[in-house]
């Protein structure tokens, strides 16, 4: 696992032991950049369930200004990767639950460009997020939210605000959503 582009081109990343982090591979990531394109230049970026780090630190090494990086478990990895990536002064790191630091964002007045969510499949831990979001204010107008999920996870929840712009099918085992706000619907892409 590497980051693809950017002023980090080639740094390898470490990942947790185990299997219970699943990283982002790198086919999806180079998708996924490839998609969002100009979005992520001077971005404010919310990576929740980051693992790694690795969606959050690829925008950083492509342009985004800033990133906060939410994982309860592998703050110290995702601290090393930015390190290791020359881009820690850019990072905020949170050692806490995503769902419950997104209620606790949701107070205040700190919004974000691209926020990529990234939870364990199955587990309803999308949808908990998404709907947080869709309920807050947290998503600047014109912004993405980025949900990858098992590609058998086709239920969507009832949004009010967000609207799904577009998804992809990663075979039977990945898929990504991404959403806007419903005044600022336009395809992701497609300009």
């Amino acid at each position: 696992m590497r980051i693809i582009t950017g002023t980090a081109k080639g740094c390898r990343l470490k990942a947790p032991k185990g299997m219970s982090t699943r990283p982002t591979s790198d086919r999806i990531k180079e998708s996924l950049f490839s998609i969002l394109g100009s979005l992520v230049r001077e971005a404010r970026v919310l990576d929740l369930f980051a693992g790694t780090g690795s969606l959050g630190l690829e925008a950083l090494s492509r342009g985004a200004s800033h990133a906060v990086f939410v994982d309860q478990f592998t703050a110290d990895i995702i601290h090393e990767n930015a390190e290791h990536a020359h881009l820690l002064e850019k990072s905020e790191i949170v050692r806490k639950e995503a769902i419950f630091f997104l209620r606790h964002l949701a107070g205040k007045a700190q919004q974000f460009d691209l926020i990529f969510c990234d939870p364990p499949y199955h587990k309803g831990l999308w949808e908990k997020a998404l709907c947080t979001v869709d309920g807050g204010d947290l998503l600047l107008p014109g912004g993405v939210l980025i949900v990858e999920h098992g590609g058998d996870e086709t239920w969507l929840p009832e949004l009010r605000t967000l609207g799904c712009v577009r998804e992809v099918s990663y075979g039977h085992t990945s898929a990504i959503r991404m959403f806007r706000k419903t005044e600022a619907l336009k395809e992701v892409g497609s300009a």
